[in-house]
């Protein structure tokens, strides 16, 4: 199949006017219809939205204003209010996510991932050709995540983490909440069960006709099945970020100075204001949540298409604010920046319903009464 079939684009412009271009494409009402084939309606707005450059309001808001009301469209509402809660939750919890949040995954027999996986070598046809994608591309299909997901912690009783991150890493759209929190979601340690999907599944989304693989059982049978052949080699991985060799910026002190990074590229924030732009990319934080080299790039053009005079500072925020003696200093909430300095300015959420809630539909209840059904 092409890449367009498999659902994923070749290329993912950097330019804010093909960005809009891509949000005015969307189709919401096909979208919730075959969004969970590969080639289904979605959006690929998700790498734009993870760093900032879009927000989940501003989605919502341009779709609603071509005519369709919140009942029509309720399914793909549902799903941009996923990412906001995952990012709730991340706030409240904070350090806690990177840990089994609800209960233990249980059971777990190795803190490593499978070498199949890695290696794209599985045998599960749609799974290894999402995960070559994934190296070329940096994106995957949301239902090829979780089927991803569920074979290395569910079947191959990998702990979450490592492999969360290994995703995280090789992902565009890299977000830690909604990546962390999810995989934890299918390995039943963000949840009440865990998700698996048999080869039937797959075939039925992916447009396999696999058979006789060891997904080809019965969904009774998930609970004893031993781990298969192919997931029981396990290895550890080398998340290593790569960051730009660090430049010398020039910055006037006597300027408010706004703080970029790489979850904030929003090029209409403060966008008339005379002040310091700068993208701080710090090496703490990409130790901490490696990404590739395709991801720091795909960061980088994005900043330099689409914010004026925008410098690229590498180093932490105290030696920034430090070495330019920076008076005035603007952020965007995050739960990476709860460190920064200055005048926090807050991110543009679809609702006011904030805070801890257990469950994502105990939070849309109270999301969906800012809506006009």
């Amino acid at each position: 199949m092409s890449s367009l079939i498999n659902n994923t684009p070749d290329v993912f412009p950097t330019g804010i006017k093909e960005i809009y271009q891509r949000v005015n494409q969307v189709n919401p009402v096909k979208y919730a219809s075959t969004r969970n084939y590969i080639n289904g309606a979605v959006t690929h707005l998700s790498p734009y939205i993870s760093r900032g450059v879009i927000s989940t309001k501003f989605v919502l808001k341009e779709v609603l204003a071509k005519g369709y009301t919140p009942a029509q469209i309720e399914k793909f509402i549902q799903e941009l209010a996923w990412r906001d809660y995952w990012q709730q939750v991340w706030i409240a919890k904070g350090e806690e996510v990177n840990t089994d949040l609800k209960h233990t995954q249980t059971p777990v027999s190795n803190t490593q991932m499978p070498k199949s996986i890695v290696k794209a070598n599985t045998g599960i046809i749609a799974v290894d050709d999402a995960i070559r994608k994934l190296e070329d591309f940096g994106y995957m299909h949301n239902h090829l995540r979780m089927y991803v997901a569920s074979l290395v912690c569910n079947i191959g009783q990998s702990h979450w983490l490592l492999p969360a991150k290994w995703m995280y890493y090789n992902l565009l759209d890299a977000d830690w909440a909604s990546n962390a929190l999810s995989w934890q979601w299918v390995a039943g340690a963000n949840a009440n069960k865990k998700y698996y999907a048999n080869q039937e599944n797959i075939n039925k989304y992916c447009f396999t006709e696999q058979n006789n693989t060891f997904l080809d059982v019965p969904y009774s049978a998930f609970e004893s099945l031993k781990i298969p052949e192919e997931l029981e080699e396990n290895i550890d991985v080398d998340l290593t970020t790569t960051l730009p060799k660090p430049l010398q910026i020039k910055l006037n002190k006597e300027l408010p100075t706004c703080i970029y990074n790489f979850y904030n590229l929003d090029p209409n924030w403060r966008k008339e204001e005379i002040v310091n732009r700068v993208l701080l990319l710090e090496p703490s934080h990409f130790k901490k949540y490696p990404v590739s080299k395709k991801s720091i790039d795909f960061m980088l053009k994005l900043a330099k298409d689409n914010i004026s005079n925008i410098q690229v500072y590498v180093g932490e925020f105290s030696d920034l604010v430090a070495e330019h003696q920076l008076k005035k200093i603007y952020f965007k909430e995050h739960p990476t920046v709860i460190h920064y300095q200055g005048e926090q300015d807050a991110r543009d959420w679809m609702f006011t319903v904030n805070g801890y809630y257990p469950s994502f539909f105990s939070f849309w209840k109270k999301c969906k009464k800012e809506l006009s059904f």
